[in-house]
């Protein structure tokens, strides 16, 4: 039985309202690093109070990641090796990560392929930044946004299937079809999604519009072009699966124009694309 975009809305609804907030101690890790004197040592003392999250930010720095020579076992050490930026976007996208695996609807998008895309993207938007010498902290703060950018389609369940199916034998892209056939696409019901976690600005720019960075304000445009690049990307080269097998190649110039990259700087991050999505498998893991 078809069911109307309403009722499709507040099934949605009833979805993201049971989704589990995010911890207290995310919430505490987001609110020190979102202060300009923020100090490791208050990082420390938040973590240290949650075992699991003292595992993950340990695990993280000895992994092959970060590729150090010796083992880090003293977590204020860690926190100064990683920098407060990237502890904050490790306990945040693997909070989010471990949040959305559990409750996980629809079977069209199987979790692994998904999770394999967002790391795709992730990996890709921060080459991308490294080709226009952005700092390393920025270039962090992009992997993060890549990897949460298609949590819109989370709440969806399986009349994804037929979206699935006319995307691909119509050859267009998801969002289009999302919107023909569901009523709403996956970049509005992430805003309902980043406003539940209470995710920053950028973050939420890029989950709402990866798909039109035109749209978002002038200071974070740049950003969530080069995950707009970045998902192009990752849908070209098939890293992972999230639904769009047929994405806007014609978006490709002006979205270069928009970044100022160059042809032969959009395609020379194929040389450390796969590497690093290999390497970014641990925030699967941890």
């Amino acid at each position: 039985m078809e069911i109307s975009h309403e009722d499709r809305q507040k099934q949605i609804d009833k979805f993201i309202n049971k989704m589990p907030s995010l911890s207290t101690t995310v919430g505490k890790v987001m609110e020190i690093c979102s202060r300009t004197d923020a100090s490791p040592n208050e990082l420390n003392k938040v973590i240290s109070l949650d075992p699991v999250l003292t595992g993950q930010v340990l695990k993280l720095i000895n992994s092959a990641y970060y590729s150090l020579i010796n083992k880090v076992t003293s977590l204020t050490r860690a926190i100064t090796m990683l920098g407060l930026n990237t502890v904050k976007n490790m306990a945040l996208s693997t909070a989010i990560i471990k949040s959305v695996s559990g409750v996980k609807k629809s079977k069209a998008l199987p979790t692994t392929k998904f999770w394999a895309h967002s790391i795709g993207v992730g990996v890709s938007s921060k080459l991308l930044a490294k080709e226009l010498d952005m700092p390393v902290m920025e270039r962090e703060e992009l992997f993060v946004a890549g990897l949460l950018h298609d949590l819109g389609k989370v709440p969806f369940g399986d009349e994804y299937t037929e979206v699935l199916e006319r995307t691909k034998s119509e050859q267009r892209p998801l969002f289009e079809v999302e919107k023909e056939l569901l009523g709403v696409d996956h970049q509005e019901i992430g805003r309902l999604i980043a406003e539940k976690w209470k995710l920053n600005e950028f973050i939420t720019a890029c989950i709402v519009n990866h798909h039109d960075p035109s749209a978002v304000p002038e200071e974070y445009r740049l950003k969530v072009a080069l995950v707009a690049l970045g998902n192009i990307y990752s849908n070209i080269f098939d890293f992972g699966y999230a639904g769009d097998p047929y994405p806007e190649e014609s978006k490709i110039e002006p979205l270069l124009q928009l970044t100022g990259l160059s042809w032969d700087q959009f395609s020379s991050i194929a040389r450390d694309v796969e590497e690093e999505i290999e390497k970014a498998q641990i925030f699967l893991k941890v």
